[in-house]
């Protein structure tokens, strides 16, 4: 069975996302998530959490941070109020948090997510073996490598069919210390975690790779957002069924119409009609909804493993 994993910047999204149809809301707070699209508060992720229960959906709280020395001595309290609130599971980086769990006896199901790390089958059985329910698993891996680790996987893994893939992650505030710089008042140049900041390569004016910027520094994505979309039926083949779509640089109500073309995606595959038309068609729509300025590709996915380097 397919499941659409979806991030939420709001209750009032999470509302709109649960009605559309997602089975899982992801959604973290700004001491301890890395890369969620609103980082928010106690009392939202209270909220959202009881919203999904009510519907018979699941709630993931990012808990993927770089843990420091002075976080783990923080992050108890955050544990005991996800435990109380009965979130379905939490997202993990970091073994010191894994330790945490495991030493005090939480009942907190975790899925391993060290980002670009998560490449092979033996390191994500590693973590099942520590206990994760799953994995997410690397935005950089090619169709050939999926391939080969699919039927090996002891868990599930999710996998991102639409959103932006970080390339580089600065504990530093670049943005913030470029505007210091300057002298320019960040905010009235529109700098928020929001806004459409973007560095080029040297000598190739067309690229974008673009900077978003949190409490835990500076983080710099690929030129190209993902759209799996027309590869969604070979990914079922392979068994890969939980869809991950991050809409940190996508927003409101267009977020949650591209959300809506995957699950009606998922629905025509799970009633066998899924063609190369109906994927043109869905492809076409998510193209339109997505923000100007932003290009869409597969990412790694057709690459030759060989090029990867």
């Amino acid at each position: 069975m397919i499941k659409i994993i979806a991030t939420a910047e709001s209750v009032d999204q999470a509302k709109a996302l649960i009605a559309a149809g997602v089975d899982n809301i992801t959604i973290g707070d700004a001491d301890f998530a890395l890369r969620v699209p609103t980082a928010l508060s106690y009392e939202d992720i209270r909220e959202i959490t009881h919203l999904a229960h009510d519907a018979h959906k699941t709630v993931t709280v990012a808990v993927n941070a770089l843990m420091h020395v002075e976080m783990m001595a923080q992050i108890k309290p955050y544990l005991d109020f996800l435990q109380e609130i009965s979130v379905d599971q939490i997202s993990v980086g970091d073994a010191g948090v894994v330790f945490v769990l495991q030493r005090d006896g939480y009942r907190l199901p975790y899925i391993y997510d060290a980002s670009t790390l998560v490449t092979s089958a033996r390191q994500v059985n590693f973590w099942a073996s520590q206990g994760a329910i799953g994995a997410v698993l690397a935005r950089e891996l090619p169709k050939a490598e999926l391939e080969a680790l699919s039927d090996h996987l002891d868990v599930p893994a999710e996998f991102l069919v639409y959103g932006a893939t970080v390339i580089h992650h600065s504990k530093r505030p670049l943005l913030q210390n470029y505007f210091n710089f300057i002298q320019a008042d960040s905010e009235k140049e529109g700098k928020n975690r929001q806004a459409n900041h973007f560095i080029s390569e040297p000598k190739h004016d067309e690229t974008h790779y673009s900077i978003f910027e949190d409490k835990h520094g500076t983080h710099i994505f690929a030129n190209d957002d993902i759209n799996m979309m027309t590869e969604l039926a070979d990914l079922v083949q392979m068994g890969f069924t939980n869809w991950k779509l991050d809409g940190i640089f996508t927003r409101d109500t267009d977020f949650v119409a591209i959300v809506e073309r995957f699950i009606e995606a998922k629905e025509l595959i799970e009633a066998g009609t899924f063609d190369i038309q109906q994927a043109t068609r869905l492809d076409q729509a998510v193209r339109e909804l997505h923000p100007a300025g932003r290009t869409l590709s597969h990412g790694f996915y057709d690459l030759d493993p060989k090029k990867i380097k």
